[in-house]
């Protein structure tokens, strides 16, 4: 399958319509706007995702997952697009079971293809009802899964958004989130990072 460099996909990974699709959106949106990014959303909200098994049919078939269930039509689109977001709610000091669950499984597309993920450009995002509720600790667990699989990953820089865009929703869902003016400048500022990185990576 072919990539498409202009295309950013983004992965809600909260299992319900609130702050974490909220923000996913919101950072979907800023990219087409400022940067023209095409865009595609995908959430788990409402799909049956299986656990990763261990079952190792993907290293031996080198065919995808053994599981035939909704990440079947994720696996396209993340293999298409150049650019990613990875967005948790915070569960529990950390990320979601459900987006570890789509992590865990990408282990069949590499099987299949090792490359499939190199040079890809990636940010995170997470969204916490407390202020200091792990947010950073989820987001340094989508960090290592890019680092793990060759994806190029951009935060904001110093000054408000050093890992990623972490967002306080106040345990009030989606209104609280769009009433955190620093976590949605720290979602901007990191898109900014993933467009001029994108765009000196074209002019090369």
């Amino acid at each position: 399958m072919s990539i498409n460099k202009n295309l950013l996909l983004g992965i809600c990974g909260s299992p319900r319509n609130q702050g974490t699709e909220f923000a996913v959106k919101y950072a979907l949106n800023y990219a087409a706007e400022k940067f023209n990014f095409e865009t595609e959303f995908w959430t788990v909200r409402a799909k049956e995702i299986k656990f990763c098994i261990h079952c190792d049919y993907c290293i031996r078939e080198k065919k995808g997952c053994i599981h035939k269930d909704d990440l079947q039509e994720l696996y396209p689109k993340l293999e298409q697009a150049q650019l990613l977001i990875f967005g948790t709610p915070v569960f529990q000091g950390t990320l979601s079971a459900q987006i570890k669950a789509v992590m865990d499984r990408c282990r069949a597309l590499v099987a299949k293809n090792p490359t499939v993920f190199m040079n890809k450009i990636g940010m995170a995002l997470a969204v916490g009802g407390d202020r200091n509720g792990g947010q950073e600790i989820a987001i340094r667990s989508i960090l290592d899964f890019y680092q793990q699989n060759h994806v190029i990953s951009v935060s904001g820089g110093a000054f408000g958004a050093n890992l990623g865009a972490a967002l306080w929703s106040k345990d009030e869902g989606k209104e609280g989130v769009e009433k955190d003016g620093e976590g949605l400048r720290a979602i901007r500022k990191v898109i900014k990072r993933m467009g001029d990185l994108k765009n000196s990576m074209d002019f090369k």
